[in-house]
């Protein structure tokens, strides 16, 4: 039997600045994956476009500029504490700012495709974030 996507998009950012990906500690007390090490993400709201659900998630999570493309890198079926979703990915080169995270997350890191790959349980984003630095 095949899943039912309760989420039909969602948006991840890989915001790349010195060979590093930003990625962000979820807050212990969050319901959906506690304390797991994600990139900027949403779902698109019902107005939105991907791409603007891309740049609204970037300012809300993280409060900094960015550069995002307006194709999207890939799109991949995942999960998120069993429930299964589309989420399109998108890249972007950081610009300027300090990171303002949200109260969703309370920690952040910018880790090499190596650490993202060891510190995020998101196994479908690994290579996708492996393939962001040979190109």
């Amino acid at each position: 039997m095949q899943a039912i996507t309760k989420y039909v998009v969602g948006v991840v950012v890989a915001i790349e600045h010195n060979g590093k990906v930003l990625a962000m500690k979820r807050a212990a007390n969050e319901d959906a994956a506690p304390g797991a090490w994600e990139l900027p993400s949403g779902k698109v709201e019902l107005s939105e476009r991907p791409y603007d659900t891309a740049c609204r998630e970037v300012i809300e999570e993280c409060g900094i500029k960015t550069k995002i493309e307006m194709q999207p890198m890939d799109a991949i079926q995942s999960k998120r504490n069993d429930e299964p979703m589309i989420l399109i990915i998108y890249r972007a080169k950081y610009l300027e700012g300090n990171v303002k995270l949200s109260e969703e997350h309370d920690e952040y890191a910018w880790l090499s495709p190596d650490e993202f790959a060891v510190r995020t349980p998101f196994a479908s984003l690994v290579p996708i974030v492996n393939g962001m630095f040979k190109n």
